[in-house]
């Protein structure tokens, strides 16, 4: 029995024409050569008459009796054919005919007593699980673009009152001609199978549509004598329970057809590219002439064998008056589509995003892992497709700078509906099938100055006002701290409003506000925002303004979608529904919101965070979106890892970069596109721009509806200093270049403005 005999539940006993083979046939010749041989035996019993005993006897009585003993002998010669009584004795291969006939007899009256047995007890049980097995389906946000499967079968049923009639009809054609008229079972086919059960010889399955169908929706593949019985009462009983219609579409769900499909739906899908729906009649007479042996006869392996098949479908369907002749000479055999080896949907980009919707399955407690992989779920995701395109081309830009390496260096990208939480678009890494962590959820860096808008919210809360002075100068020493801190470049600010000490990212100036609204403000901040309490590094220290901690990329990106909220703060998910394999919602994302700042606290730092945009900012280069924008560059010590997150109305992004080697240990980010140095405002904000041009292009441009403009006033003097300055500043108060009037842009992209975090002495990873 070969692979595709064994899928399909039998072994095929049918020619290319359908004649049966292996039955037992009597033999015509062997009554006549029978009648002969008697003939011949009465013949010489007749020769033996009453006169010629006389005359032998007279013969012998002359001889006196000298031949008594040879008369005696003819005499019993001539006897030995019948019994005492004169009766013709029976030859002993008669008797052993009789006997065998008896013993088949004998074998059909028990197998009869054992149907009506089994017939009377049986109950129809319940379908097999291997044929209810069918394909869950990962779709985009849209509900109809298909992302990837879950599945150990590839097999996805359907409604087949929704088929033309003549894919039935071409089924029935080449597998059962009187499927529509018998009880269920072939008796000849069944006698054929015990008959050849009984010699020894290969066994056969049932052969009609429904012992198939028997064989493959409840019983599983059946060899054994009292199997076939028990497939042959189930044949019938099912043939009074369900229609024929009902039979043949489970059928045609069930069957396998080659190349790794299920059913006729996935059938259709790899032989010619589209829905069973669209079935032609010629692709449907030829996906139903290979079913016997689907992967020996698909036209890709055997294409004489397969046009043979289709040409024996189409002439059974003119027969049994499916079709007229017309219609069938009009028939040309269909192209198939080259068939490819099925691969995991896990591979590339996506398998981070199937991954990490599975997990999210999981977490429901609704769904099983059998139920993900054979439940036929219909589950649709947040991720927007065109978005997602966008953040594959905007990170895998990075492939294209010298220097640097893929295979060592990883980029982070997620998109965030702060309205609702929903993850729109992620970039986790280039193929799951190479490295399983996913970048944006699983890896950790250290989150740089992206920290510092959560101590400027807390000043907020605290009463405080973004037109506030602090003390930015440089390098500074504060209590606590064994070492003193040092803005980029040594560049010492003096007193400068919290909006530059944002806009450039001073560090002075943010560890003096730290120190002022308490350490335990800003890690309090943050969790509220979305970071989580376990991050790694978040520690109620002066530094932690600066980013010491190390964040996976999402909390980044969902603590500013909370500020983006006007300080709502909604649960990240990639689900939104899902459905069971007969279109019921049985799982619909529930948006969990906790309202964490009002929108007029949330409202006094965006003139800060604005101004991280605009020309002289460290995320200057956002002004090519010609939107309102806001966010925060990052970079931790020693450039090993560097963040850009911003925000428009209606979206959140965050790309984080970092790089580790052979061991996983972080390695420092330079000399990358001909970078010395690397920071935030340099490629993460080229990619991040890369990916909200084209995200963008849908959204309304326009601000907040949370947004109320603070008082431009300054609330509270400079706080100051509880330490006097250790080191005189080495620069002057105010920045060495001045600030550009005007936007400018780079002329390389990667080269922007410096940004931020540089702790000097201090050591904050």
């Amino acid at each position: 029995m070969n692979p595709d005999e064994a899928k399909n539940g039998r072994h095929s006993s049918r020619s290319s024409h359908g004649t049966s083979r292996g039955a037992m046939r009597p033999d015509p010749a062997f009554p006549k050569r029978a009648a002969r041989h008697e003939g011949t035996r009465r013949s010489s019993a007749s020769n033996s008459s009453p006169g010629t005993s006389r005359q032998a006897g007279s013969a012998a009585a002359g001889n006196a009796g000298g031949r008594k003993g040879e008369t005696s002998r003819s005499n019993s010669r001539k006897t030995s054919g019948r019994t005492a009584n004169g009766r013709k004795r029976r030859s002993w291969g008669k008797r052993i005919g009789l006997a065998f006939v008896f013993s088949v007899l004998g074998v059909i009256i028990a197998g009869l007593a054992s149907f009506l047995f089994l017939y009377a007890t049986l109950d129809i049980p319940k379908a097999d699980q291997v044929a209810l097995a069918q394909t869950s389906t990962v779709y985009y946000a849209d509900g109809t673009s298909e992302m990837g499967k879950f599945s150990e079968i590839n097999r996805s049923i359907i409604d087949t009152s929704t088929l033309p009639d003549y894919v039935g009809q071409a089924v029935v054609a080449s597998e059962d001609r009187t499927f529509y008229s018998n009880s269920g079972i072939d008796l000849k086919g069944i006698a054929r199978a015990l008959v050849n059960n009984l010699r020894g010889l290969p066994r056969q399955g049932g052969s009609t549509l429904t012992q198939q169908y028997v064989e493959r929706y409840y019983m599983g593949e059946t060899t054994s004598l009292k199997g076939k019985v028990k497939e042959a009462v189930l044949a019938v009983k099912i043939n009074r329970e369900q229609t024929k219609d009902e039979v043949l579409g489970n059928y045609l769900n069930t069957i396998y057809f080659g190349r790794g499909a299920y059913g006729i739906e996935e059938a259709s899908k790899v032989f010619f590219g589209h829905p069973a729906s669209e079935l032609t009649l010629s692709e449907s007479a030829l996906l139903a002439g290979i079913i016997p042996a689907p992967s020996a006869w698909d036209p890709a392996e055997d294409p004489d064998m397969a046009h043979s098949r289709w040409e024996r479908v189409i002439s059974l369907m003119v027969q049994d008056g499916w079709i007229d002749q017309a219609e069938a000479d009009q028939q040309q055999f269909p192209q198939t589509i080259d068939f490819q080896e099925t691969t995991s949907s896990m591979t590339g980009t996506t398998g981070y995003l199937l991954q990490q919707v599975r997990r999210e399955l999981a977490e429901t407690g609704a769904f099983t892992d059998e139920q993900i992989d054979s439940g036929g779920l219909s589950i649709i995701t947040t991720i927007d497709k065109a978005r997602q395109e966008a953040a594959i081309n905007a990170a895998q830009m990075m492939n294209e700078v010298e220097g640097w390496n893929p295979d060592s260096m990883h980029v982070a990208l997620s998109a965030i509906d702060p309205a609702t939480g929903e993850i729109v678009a992620e970039f986790a890494g280039s193929d799951y099938q190479k490295v399983q962590r996913n970048a944006v959820t699983d890896d950790i860096a250290q989150a740089g100055s992206t920290f510092k808008p959560f101590t400027l919210l807390a000043y907020a809360d605290q009463g405080g006002s973004v037109y506030d002075q602090v003390d930015g100068s440089s390098p500074r020493s504060f209590d606590g701290l064994a070492e003193p801190v040092s803005n980029v470049g040594n560049t010492s600010w003096g007193n400068v409003s919290l909006i530059k000490a944002t806009s450039y990212s001073i560090n002075t100036a943010f560890v003096t506000l730290n120190e002022k609204v308490g350490p335990q403000a800003t890690v309090d901040t943050a969790v509220k925002l979305g970071i989580p309490e376990d991050t790694n590094g978040l520690d109620a220290t002066l530094l932690n303004t600066l980013g010491v901690a190390s964040t996976h990329n999402i909390d980044l990106t969902h603590a500013y979608a909370t500020i983006a909220n006007g300080g709502t703060r909604m649960n990240p998910h990639i689900l939104r529904e899902v459905r069971d394999s007969v279109g019921n919602k049985v799982y619909s994302a529930q948006l969990e919101s906790e309202k964490v700042f009002d929108a007029e606290t949330v409202s006094a730092i965006m003139p800060a965070l604005k101004a991280v945009m605009e020309p002289g900012g460290t995320g200057e280069k956002a002004a090519v979106l010609g939107r309102e924008a806001a966010g925060k560059s990052g970079t931790s010590d020693d450039q090993k890892s560097a963040q850009f997150v911003g925000m428009v109305p209606g979206l959140v992004a965050s790309v984080s970069m970092y790089q580790s080697d052979e061991a996983g240990n972080p390695v420092s980010l330079d000399n990358i596109g001909g970078l010395y140095q690397f920071h935030g405002g340099d490629w993460p904000a080229d990619v991040w721009v890369k990916f909200m041009e084209a995200a963008t292009a849908d959204l309304p441009n326009g601000d907040y509806s949370w947004y109320t403009e603070p008082n431009p006033v300054q609330q509270n003097t400079p706080p100051t200093p509880t330490q006097p300055q250790s080191v005189q500043p080495t620069q002057p108060t105010q920045p060495t270049q001045p600030e550009p009037a005007e936007p400018t842009q780079p002329s390389q992209p990667g080269q922007g403005h410096d940004d931020d975090h540089d702790t000097g002495g201090s050591q904050s990873s």
